[in-house]
């Protein structure tokens, strides 16, 4: 039970990624708070998560409207009473296709999502957190998220390292202080993110390979939810400003003699 007493706050989580983290958290003694734009949604994982036994409660929150990350951060203090943990996972895909073929409404509401919402949720709860004890801020970084190329995800690409760059930016603004501040590339996931997704007949056999690609590199939702476990558990302060990657190790090697296995056998187009 390493989150034992710790309050857990995550945008984003009645699915996928952010639901990882909450159900992880939870199981390891935390207090979560789950949010999402759908009321209907977050009712349904706040029940899911007391079935369980978990201590949890929701609130619904569209990050990009403004006051609500504030209203997320009050729901959570009047509940629980403090925030230890406060984690910007919510984040919206600009699909498989060039930016050319994306409109400026598209543009705008990646940008206002990934971006915008997360610098305004750390400028809330950072400042909360050095004047209460410390806490943990995680920001959901990604694909793109070291700077390199990424054809037909560019914008969502770029928006991810925006965020790794803000991140390590504010540990470095906040260094020396009991709050600490970090990023998280979780790899491939194979969630709902890669259903149904926006796609350019330009790019779409590229994504012939996908499953092969998500069969090799694809981190496990349970590794993801512990990844964030291992670092919401940290001593604030202590460590800040990391980039953290969930496809590392033995899952790393393992992928790379899949892939290489694959194009021996003529598996990928």
């Amino acid at each position: 039970m390493r989150l034992q007493d710790k309050v857990v706050v995550i945008t984003g989580s009645t699915r996928g990624i952010g639901k990882s983290i909450a159900l992880a958290c939870a199981g390891e003694g935390a207090s979560v708070v789950v949010s999402s734009r759908s009321a209907e949604a977050v009712q349904r994982t706040v029940d899911e998560m007391k079935a369980r036994g978990y201590v949890t409660a929701g609130i619904t929150c569209d990050t990009t409207v403004p006051g609500s990350l504030g209203e997320l951060l009050r729901f959570s203090i009047g509940t629980f009473g403090k925030v230890d943990v406060w984690i910007n996972n919510a984040g919206l895909s600009s699909g498989y296709r060039p930016l050319d073929e994306m409109n400026p409404e598209e543009i705008a509401q990646v940008v206002a999502t990934n971006v915008t919402s997360l610098a305004v949720g750390c400028s809330i709860v950072i400042p909360w957190m050095r004047a209460h004890g410390g806490g943990i801020v995680i920001n959901m970084s990604g694909r793109g998220g070291k700077g390199e190329a990424s054809p037909w995800t560019a914008l969502y690409a770029a928006t991810k390292a925006a965020v790794t760059s803000l991140t390590r930016s504010l540990a470095a603004e906040n260094k020396g202080s009991n709050v600490s501040i970090h990023a998280v590339i979780p790899g491939m996931v194979a969630t709902d993110f890669y259903k149904d997704i926006a796609t350019s007949p330009r790019c779409s056999g590229e994504l012939d390979n996908l499953p092969s690609v998500l069969d090799a590199f694809g981190v496990p939702l349970d590794a993801v939810g512990q990844g964030f476990v291992d670092i919401a558990a940290q001593e604030p302060g202590k460590v800040t400003g990391q980039l953290y990657s969930l496809l590392h190790g033995k899952r790393l090697f393992r992928g790379i003699l899949k892939m290489t296995h694959a194009r021996m056998t003529d598996k990928l187009k």
